[in-house]
């Protein structure tokens, strides 16, 4: 299996060229091209209760599409929902990835949820990540552009809860507020993650909660009878 990211940072198309026999699982609705010798089955990755689980508490569809190479090379494409990149994991182990960053990975991995716990009430997010573990190929994709840091052991970083995409395994956070009273109110920041190594994770250059905020104003609004 071989890929290209095409059109990097915002408008990011993964390009995936499969052999024969080949095949790649994805979100529904996420493929935007495929060549004829490429078959798709639809199914629920894991059985029913599985999938209905990461529907209703990952924010993920329910379905799953599984695309195989019948003969030859086949070449299919992936995009974002949004605007956005993509970004690829070499996966050995867990990884752990906000709801809606999942795009797509080599089906022998397993993808479940992972309850936050009193710490995702007070973050402002969803209460749950997907968590996406195994060895194989992993894509995953971002609103803006994606950028990686390394922490090391005991090292941390503060990062905005709207921003963070995915996470390793070994790394620890908590939610917390951005400063004083004063300026979690007043600053536009709110509540914040401190993520501990050791380990790699992904932040977006743009929140969808705050780009929301930006074009709600904007927007026009039901006329009163």
């Amino acid at each position: 299996m071989k890929h290209e990211i095409l059109y990097r940072p915002v408008y990011s198309l993964l390009q995936i060229e499969l052999e024969a026999g080949e095949s790649i699982s994805a979100e529904s609705g996420a493929m935007v091209t495929m060549t004829p010798n490429i078959d798709i089955q639809t199914s629920a990755k894991g059985g029913v209760l599985s999938s209905l689980k990461r529907s209703i508490l990952g924010g993920e569809s329910f379905f799953q599409n599984t695309f195989t190479c019948r003969q030859g090379k086949g070449v299919i494409s992936f995009g974002p929902a949004y605007m956005g990149d993509v970004e690829h994991i070499p996966l050995t182990g867990e990884w752990f990835v906000q709801s809606g960053s999942y795009l797509c990975s080599t089906p022998e991995l397993g993808i479940d949820t992972k309850f936050q716990g009193l710490k995702g009430v007070f973050s402002g997010e969803n209460l749950f990540f997907l968590r996406i573990y195994g060895q194989g190929e992993l894509f995953i994709s971002s609103f803006g552009a994606i950028h990686p840091i390394d922490l090391q052991q005991g090292e941390e970083v503060k990062v905005d809860t709207g921003n963070l995409v995915a996470f390793q395994q070994g790394i620890s956070y908590t939610v917390e507020k951005v400063g004083g009273i004063k300026s979690t109110m007043l600053s536009g920041e709110g509540l914040v993650l401190r993520l501990r190594g050791p380990g790699r994770l992904y932040v977006q250059t743009r929140s969808p909660r705050t780009f929301v905020g930006w074009l709600w104003p904007m927007l026009p609004k039901p006329q009163s009878q």
